[in-house]
């Protein structure tokens, strides 16, 4: 790692930090240098004028409101800024499509020439085959997800079983060629996944939802967690 980005992430690390003061030790665990390489950055980040109160054996906080200018991305960066506008391209979602180009269009203004050239010939590429997802439907759901508004979908599972349903959308997920959508589902009064593709219709209705403990995404967030404790308590026993 280049020094420019270790002592940007330094204070990145500071600002992030919870109340209380963050060791050299801590810092040097997690940028992978020495204590001694940790107290010398802190120096030339104080001398440069960065609001860090602390000393060395003790810790260091950061003042609030205190932001540095932006840094040259290092190439790999570079690489995730790129894959993840064009698989955000590849979703056929033409509004977030725009926000895409727009937001790597700003990037790329800030950028020297070389990292600029590095951006638009980024070797990584993403692609969705057509019954991935439905263009004109991941804009409407991820839409509903954003204002909170329920859906009536007729959905055909994998099995061919046909079913209408009104669910609370609360979340998409890409895995590999299938995009789920997570949401709860008031016919089965629990959560449940959509696979897009197999959405035959989709209507978004006037209703909106609250959200509800016990019927959120964190709340099925949460719920997994559980049931892998649960799993491994009886791996263990």
């Amino acid at each position: 790692m280049r020094r420019a980005e270790r002592l940007f992430r330094i204070v990145q690390a500071l600002r992030e930090a919870a109340p209380g003061a963050v060791t050299a030790h801590e810092l040097g665990s997690k940028f992978e240098v020495s204590e001694r390489t940790i107290y010398r950055d802190v120096a030339h980040l104080i001398g440069s004028g960065a609001p860090i109160d602390g000393e060395a054996g003790v810790g260091y906080v950061l003042r609030p409101g205190f932001d540095l200018p932006p840094l040259t991305f290092s190439y790999e960066q570079l690489d995730a800024i790129a894959l993840g506008v064009r698989f955000v391209q590849a979703t056929g979602d033409k509004d977030l499509s725009m926000a895409a180009s727009e937001a790597l269009s700003k990037i790329e203004q800030a950028l020297p020439d070389t990292h600029r050239r590095r951006l638009k010939s980024a070797p990584l590429f993403a692609e969705l085959l057509d019954d991935t997802v439905r263009p004109e439907a991941f804009g409407p759901v991820r839409n509903a997800i954003t204002n909170k508004r329920k859906l009536r979908v007729r959905y055909k599972s994998l099995a061919e079983e046909d079913s209408q349903r009104i669910i609370r959308p609360l979340a998409l997920t890409c895995f590999g060629r299938v995009w789920l959508l997570t949401a709860w589902c008031e016919l089965r009064s629990d959560f449940r996944h959509f696979r897009t593709d197999r959405i035959v219709r989709l209507t978004v209705l006037a209703e909106s939802f609250d959200d509800e403990v016990g019927k959120r995404f964190e709340d099925f967030r949460s719920g997994q967690v559980l049931e892998a404790d649960e799993d491994q308590k009886r791996l263990a026993i």
